[in-house]
């Protein structure tokens, strides 16, 4: 893809998350996940250059990222420093771009900086709501959900485009950002559905019961999912990186529990297509990955009924919602345990529903137009 008007090809500038290093994506296990969007991109036409906060070390993904230059603390500034001169360190590539992105509310101020600096289009893109994921863990009135809010209304004022990944993001910010409506798209997170797909010689013998995939934290509610599957003679299998401030996790009863750690993006297709049912009893989330990634694969699924997880699954024909407390919870898996029908249908009528709306081709295709509706309505600005 090239401009229409330039004939050149387009240049994108993708702000990195206040902090986040492309060390820290690899070191997460999500970079190949993270980064493949933009690497179908540049199959398009479209160059991306990554502006990050980590070091030198970012430079070494170069091999692993075709089509995506990186940009990074190769001074080895200190970060509060690095910060603030982030547009004088690399504005040499960023006049050269021809619109904007962040990746993340918290780090989108410096790319709408930029775009008034160069007057350059620029995309505000969240996967979450920066604002809602503090008030739910902290509450309304802490300073650190205050100026989240503020973040918010400034950059969703100023933006060319507000993407969001669930209608009911795009509704919360046309609510409490009045000067973002008629600029707001949805597009939601992508999963790669020839990776996260099907295997019929690994579905047929499932043999973990209840699974799950994610951080072990406190908003995830994994000790609440171990007490309601505890008292079940059940496998129970979580994988996902756990950290000092991680709550403790008991499992009374007849439930075996595996504790795996992190696994590898590539090796998590396998940990879907083995178990007989995901769960995420997440007490919030934005547009959960790991719930459309067990869909793909054809899992049966069942999450709390809770702000970003009842975008996603249909009660009943996708999936199972249930609430967040450990009878419900317990309920809705011993459902699925005892009826494999029930579980075929609904990963059935999930893979599709994920096909259909999260595919990784589907979310190419939208930011291809977004990006290129961008920069033709900014060169007939100019024009004009």
């Amino acid at each position: 893809m090239v401009d229409s008007l330039s004939k050149k090809p387009i240049e994108l500038a993708l702000f990195f998350t206040r902090t986040i290093s492309l060390r820290t994506w690899d070191r997460l296990g999500i970079l190949d996940r993270e980064a493949a969007l933009y690497r179908k991109l540049a199959e398009q036409g479209i160059r991306s250059h990554f502006i990050t906060y980590g070091d030198v070390r970012d430079l070494r993904y170069a091999d692993r990222l075709p089509g995506i230059t990186v940009h990074c603390n190769r001074w080895c500034l200190p970060r509060r420093l690095y910060a603030r001169w982030l547009l004088a360190l690399h504005g040499h590539v960023l006049r050269r771009c021809h619109v904007y992105k962040s990746n993340q509310i918290d780090g989108a101020s410096v790319a709408l900086e930029a775009a008034r600096r160069w007057h350059r289009p620029m995309i505000a893109r969240c996967g979450f709501l920066w604002s809602e994921t503090v008030e739910c863990r902290d509450g309304f009135n802490v300073p650190e959900a205050i100026e989240a809010r503020r973040v918010e209304r400034e950059v969703f004022a100023g933006a060319d485009r507000c993407v969001v990944t669930t209608p009911a993001m795009a509704a919360r910010v046309a609510t409490q950002v009045p000067e973002a409506r008629g600029k707001i798209d949805v597009i939601p997170n992508y999963v790669d559905t020839r990776q996260f797909a099907p295997d019929p010689a690994k579905t047929s013998h499932r043999p973990t019961d209840v699974l799950f995939v994610g951080r072990i934290s406190e908003e995830k509610n994994v000790d609440l999912l171990c007490r309601a599957v505890g008292p079940l003679s059940v496998t129970v299998r979580l994988v996902g990186r756990s950290s000092a401030k991680s709550p403790a996790v008991s499992l009374p009863g007849q439930a075996r529990i595996e504790f795996v750690g992190p696994r590898p993006h590539t090796k998590l297709p396998d940990e879907f297509r083995r178990a007989k049912v995901f769960v995420l009893p997440s007490r919030y989330e934005g547009h959960p990955k790991a719930l459309l990634e067990a869909m793909a694969c054809e899992c049966a699924v069942v999450g709390t009924d809770v702000p970003g997880i009842r975008e996603v699954i249909h009660d009943g024909e996708n999936g199972l919602l249930c609430r967040a407390d450990v009878a419900s919870i317990r309920a809705a898996v011993e459902r699925l345990l005892r009826d494999e029908a029930l579980r075929r249908r609904l990963g059935k009528n999930a893979r599709r529903a994920v096909v259909r709306n999260c595919s990784l081709k589907a979310v190419v295709t939208k930011e291809c137009h977004l990006i290129q509706e961008l920069i033709h309505d900014d060169r007939m600005v100019r024009v004009a």
